[in-house]
C-alpha cells in the first residue's frame, strides 16, 4: 500500500522537543521546581527559541508545566479531581453545590448570551460570579446569567449587592420547575479577568463549560464555568456526566 499524505508529513520539530522536554520533566526536575529560562532551554537543546516556546506551551496544554506570576514556569503538580457534573439535575446553588459566590450586578451580556437566553441584545440581566476552590487554590470561576423573568420576585427583597445578592438570585431560581439541561465543553484561552481570578496568565489553556438550564420551555439561565486547563483532565461517563479527575484511579463522585 502507498504512504498517505498524512503519513509523508515529518513531525514538526517542536513536537519531537515537547517530547524530549517532558522526558527531562520526569527524570530531572521535581514539582514547583522553576525550569531554566528560555534562553538557557534553546541553548542546551539547540533550537530556536519560538520553537521552544511552541513546545512549552503544549506541555502547559497538557498540564505539564505552569506559569506563574512573578515566579516564571514550574513543574506542575497532578490534575486535581473536581466534578463538573453529575446524573442528577438540579440549579447552581442547591444540595452539594461546591461553588462559592462572589457578588452579583446587573449587566448587559455578550451578545451570544442574549440569543440564548432570548433576551433583547440590549436588556441587563442578573450575572452572578462565583468561584471554586479545590485543594486550597482556585481552579474555576463562573459567570451564572439569570434573566429578570426567571426571578419576578427578585424586586422585593431587600438584598445588598455582592455576595448576598448572588446568593438570593440562586434561592430565586429554585422556585422554578427545572425542566432539563444541556453541557457543552471546549478549549478557550483565559481573558484578564479569568487569569487574574484563577492566578494564570492572559491567553493561558482553559477549558470552558457552557450549561443552559431550562424551565418553562426556555433557557433560564446560562452558565460560562472557566477551569483550569493545567489542572484538569476530563471524563465523560456513560451517564453523560462531566467530571474532571487527576491521579492513575479517579473515582466518581457519587450524584
Amino acid at each position: 500500500m502507498g504512504t498517505t499524505q498524512l503519513e509523508s508529513v515529518p513531525e514538526p520539530k517542536y513536537w519531537h522537543l515537547k517530547t524530549v522536554l517532558s522526558e527531562a520533566l520526569d527524570s530531572e526536575f521535581a514539582v514547583g521546581e522553576i525550569l531554566p529560562n528560555e534562553r538557557e532551554l534553546a541553548a542546551r537543546f539547540g533550537v530556536a527559541r519560538a520553537t521552544l516556546r511552541q513546545a512549552l506551551e503544549q506541555l502547559e496544554l497538557e498540564g505539564r508545566l505552569q506559569r506563574r506570576r512573578g515566579v516564571g514556569t514550574t513543574v506542575a503538580p497532578p490534575r486535581m479531581g473536581v466534578a463538573v457534573g453529575s446524573e442528577r439535575q438540579a440549579w447552581p446553588g442547591s444540595g452539594d453545590d461546591a461553588w462559592s459566590c462572589v457578588d452579583c450586578a446587573l449587566a448587559v451580556p455578550p451578545a451570544a448570551v442574549a440569543t440564548a437566553l432570548e433576551t433583547p441584545r440590549e436588556e441587563a440581566v442578573h450575572v452572578v460570579r462565583r468561584s471554586r476552590v479545590s485543594h486550597g487554590q482556585p481552579v474555576a470561576a463562573e459567570l451564572l446569567y439569570v434573566p429578570a423573568a426567571s426571578v419576578p420576585d427578585l424586586t422585593a427583597i431587600d438584598t445588598p449587592s455582592e455576595a448576598a445578592r448572588a446568593r438570593a438570585v440562586l434561592r430565586e431560581l429554585q422556585h422554578l420547575d427545572l425542566q432539563g439541561q444541556d453541557r457543552a465543553v471546549e478549549l478557550g484561552s483565559a481573558r484578564a479577568d479569568d487569569a487574574r481570578e484563577l492566578d494564570r496568565l492572559p491567553g493561558a489553556p482553559v477549558l470552558l463549560v457552557t450549561t443552559r438550564f431550562f424551565a418553562g420551555g426556555r433557557t433560564a439561565a446560562l452558565s460560562v464555568a472557566t477551569y483550569r486547563a493545567d489542572t484538569c483532565r476530563l471524563t465523560f461517563g456513560a451517564s453523560g456526566g462531566v467530571e474532571i479527575h487527576h491521579g492513575p484511579e479517579p473515582e466518581r463522585q457519587a450524584s
